[in-house]
């Protein structure tokens, strides 16, 4: 229970703090080489958590970074500044193999990276709110939840991957976070398994905040089976409203 309460405790200090004050206003995104006052300096931690993700099995690849008040990519009026890998082809490219990764690392020290899901690992992301009750309930049944991160008002809960069952019938598709700018369209749980994405601690976000490991629950934890965390998070999700789309959520068969 004291685990519990130090895990809500941090979850709710990290949330109040980024609502309770105004952030600055965004200003033109002027030249490409100026960072923006709200914008976080690179983590010290960046080469060391990237490597301890790829040594737990987590597969990266070198995504963007917010640079003035925009995003590091070419792209003019990047919708989503920040949030998506450098390349387009990131799911091949995507590696666990300690050279490849360090020389991604050292090529670009301002890198934020993402990890692919549906190879090793899955990805249950739900709203912060829900996922501190979940949080709650998972720690008060002794049930077991792995690797657990927070990227803004959303938790990501790391689960062993359910992308590549020996029987393609049991495989279902993920819409979602390869296209990040729909998560306004589908608020509630979202899962992330084959052809889909996250970005891995200590990316930076254009408001200033990193995605963050949860305190004790970084990717050295085992990956649990998704099906029952997944029942806790969608019990959780549904206290608060959010229902889940037919498209982007498949239940256990």
């Amino acid at each position: 229970m004291a685990g519990m309460n130090r895990v809500s405790g941090w979850l709710r200090r990290r949330t109040d703090s980024a609502s309770g004050s105004a952030r600055p206003a965004r200003e033109s995104r002027g030249s490409r080489s100026s960072r923006g006052p709200h914008l976080a300096a690179p983590d010290p931690q960046r080469d060391a958590l990237t490597t301890a993700a790829a040594a737990a099995g987590f597969p990266v690849a070198p995504a963007v970074h917010p640079e003035g008040f925009g995003c590091s990519c070419d792209r003019i009026g990047c919708p989503v500044p920040g949030l998506h890998p450098v390349s387009m082809a990131w799911q091949t490219q995507a590696s666990t193999e300690p050279q490849r990764v360090a020389q991604w690392l050292a090529k670009d020290p301002q890198a934020n990276f993402v990890t692919a899901t549906g190879i090793n690992h899955d990805v249950l992301d739900v709203p912060a709110e829900a996922g501190r009750l979940a949080l709650e309930r998972l720690t008060a049944d002794g049930a077991t939840f792995g690797p657990v991160a927070a990227h803004e008002d959303r938790l990501l809960f790391f689960t062993a991957t359910r992308g590549t069952p020996a029987d393609e019938d049991e495989w279902w598709p993920c819409a979602l976070d390869s296209h990040p700018e729909t998560v306004d369209e589908r608020p509630g749980i979202r899962w992330h398994c084959r052809g889909s994405y996250v970005l891995l601690p200590p990316a930076r976000l254009t408001s200033g905040n990193t995605v963050e490991w949860l305190p004790g629950h970084g990717p050295d934890l085992p990956l649990p089976d998704p099906l029952p965390v997944l029942d806790v998070l969608t019990d959780a999700c549904a206290s608060f409203g959010y229902e889940p789309e037919p498209e982007s959520v498949a239940w256990g068969r």
